[in-house]
């Protein structure tokens, strides 16, 4: 049972697994949402009027609800549409802000193999723009080896970027540890947290985080609103803005604020503050039991990442000799995710897959079973028996 007092209807045949994909949006949250698309519709920037006060303090209140979930300062709280977003600002944003104070000075900037797509790619492009990235291998359980990132640190590395959590996966990388050694050279260290926030305790002060970012949508908030994290002090980091406009955030990320979505990433952050300890013990029993019961109608199926150290919510497992995509259509009634995609008529495997050492044929045998908040024993039990039956037909 869920942890909140709302309740969210469900089918009892279909079974939503895919929770890192995106979480429904919690009833007590859209309820808070609400107003703030009728009756309190104002914008926050109209400081003349009752309207654009009320709007106002509704996205001051937010941005303290979401500070006092990851332990920051309201004002290190800036708002942008996701993650995706913040991920791409701070690495563009960042190099502008060292080319401007020192333009013949290289950039270096470390990352690892199984990051975000939202990383990859924007370094890729970053690359492009004659900075120096590397990629680094990880090990056998996706995670990042602080060793190896103390190898790899150039007298002109300015950037560490490492996922808290892993999307995939669902491996923790040891930010704490890696945040020491950046501190110790003077590197920037961001962190793609968007699959750890609400899920396990984070605390950038005491983990020593730099920048971050983070969605709403992946904690039972709105689709379309997520933040970055900008430590203010020891150091003060400073980056450029990545969109221009009429100097909203604090000149840094200009555009009307998305008041409805703001407030439900507030009230959603509020609620995971509330519930995160209690849910996550929660969610933890689930995918044991989860566990078990895969082993028991799969002999030889495997856990994919840590198999301890990882996000209490995430299973991510290859079936023995069974590709995903012949599973697929028999499991129209199961919400998962899988190791490969078709785009384009060819089947791209996950490089996050790649990384662990997985084979391109294994990769095509991988489901990503995520749980959440309306997770019961009861829909784990159905899709046990929809897999079961899935596999028997196979």
């Amino acid at each position: 049972m869920s942890t909140t007092s709302a309740t969210l209807p469900q089918s009892p045949t279909a079974i939503y697994l895919d929770y890192n994909a995106t979480t429904p949006v919690d009833p007590e949250v859209f309820a808070k949402m609400e107003p703030y698309f009728k009756e309190q519709f104002g914008n926050p920037a109209s400081a003349g009027h009752q309207w654009g006060w009320t709007a106002g303090h509704a996205t001051d209140k937010a941005r303290m609800q979401i500070a006092r979930l990851i332990g920051a300062k309201p004002s290190e709280i800036i708002f942008t549409a996701g993650a995706t977003e913040s991920n791409n600002w701070v690495i563009f944003g960042l190099i502008s802000k060292l080319r401007e104070e020192n333009p013949l000075e290289p950039i270096h900037i470390l990352s690892s193999c199984v990051e975000h797509n939202s990383i990859m790619r924007a370094l890729e492009a970053a690359r492009n723009l004659g900075v120096e990235v590397d990629f680094l291998p990880v090990n056998q359980y996706g995670q990042v080896e602080v060793s190896t990132v103390k190898n790899s640190i150039k007298p002109h590395t300015k950037l560490m970027t490492f996922i808290w959590v892993n999307n995939e996966i669902g491996s923790c990388n040891p930010i704490a540890e890696i945040a020491a050694l950046a501190k110790e050279h003077q590197i920037y260290l961001h962190t793609d947290a968007t699959q750890a926030v609400g899920k396990i305790p984070v605390d950038v002060i005491a983990e020593g985080v730099d920048l971050m970012s983070f969605s709403a949508h992946k904690i039972y908030g709105p689709k379309g609103v997520g933040a970055l994290y900008i430590r203010s002090k020891d150091p003060k980091v400073q980056i450029n803005p990545l969109i221009y406009g009429g100097g909203h955030e604090r000149g840094l990320r200009s555009g009307t604020l998305n008041v409805p979505a703001i407030v439900g990433f507030g009230a959603a952050a509020e609620i995971a503050s509330r519930v995160q300890s209690e849910e996550s013990t929660r969610l933890l029993e689930l995918r044991m039991f989860f566990w078990e019961q895969l082993q028991q109608i799969a002999p030889g199926i495997r856990l994919n990442g840590h198999p301890k150290d990882r996000a209490p919510n995430n299973l991510n497992v290859t079936l023995p000799k069974i590709r995903s995509e012949n599973l697929l259509p028999k499991l129209q009634k199961l919400g998962v995710s899988t190791g490969s995609a078709c785009s384009s008529g060819a089947v791209s495997v996950s490089h996050v897959l790649k990384g662990l050492g997985i084979s391109e044929e294994d990769a095509q045998c991988t489901l990503r079973l995520s749980l959440g908040r309306w997770t019961t024993q009861e829909d784990l039990q159905i899709a046990t028996e929809i897999l079961r039956k899935a596999l028997t037909e196979s």
